[in-house]
């Protein structure tokens, strides 16, 4: 989708001043802050992390339950870190840890139902937190936001979470 030029546009690659990408990169970190800032207050009365939100997210992910060497990976995190993680959730009743039926010293992590009910509480806070920060836009910026947002993340190495 073209994004016409105005005075606030970037214009052509060309005509950027030198530091155009340096104040970009310091609105998406402030952007960055800002929702995670919104996103921990939405998530505080649900008593739990981002880390343990994205962690039961992935777990969910899977069709059959991830082996914690699996999660690590996916995360892009140590095995400890998941470890971590997954004893807190196991506290909270959200998953639980079962064995493989081909390998005794394989752990899987499964997602509870508390787990489920957990996610879908999440998501609503979620997209609580999406709305406040997409409220000053207009229904057509937030699709261009959208399509400039994808050709940033299609143009990323694939990381997966």
């Amino acid at each position: 989708m073209d994004v016409p030029d105005s005075p606030g546009s970037l214009g052509s690659p060309g005509s950027r001043s030198p530091d155009t990408d340096g104040m970009l990169a310091e609105q998406l970190l402030r952007l960055t802050r800002r929702l995670h800032r919104i996103q921990s207050r939405q998530l505080e009365p649900i008593d739990i992390t981002p880390a343990q939100f994205r962690l039961l997210r992935t777990v969910a992910s899977y069709d059959a339950a991830p082996r914690m060497a699996d999660l690590a990976r996916r995360l892009d995190v140590v095995p400890r870190a998941v470890t971590t993680l997954v004893d807190a959730l196991e506290a909270s009743g959200r998953v639980r840890r079962a064995p493989d039926p081909d390998s005794r010293r394989v752990v899987r992590v499964e997602i509870t139902d508390e787990g489920r009910a957990t996610l879908r509480s999440l998501r609503s806070a979620r997209r609580a937190a999406a709305e406040e920060i997409l409220a000053p836009l207009t229904a057509d910026q937030r699709e261009v936001l959208g399509g400039l947002l994808s050709a940033l993340v299609d143009g990323m190495p694939e990381r997966r979470c």
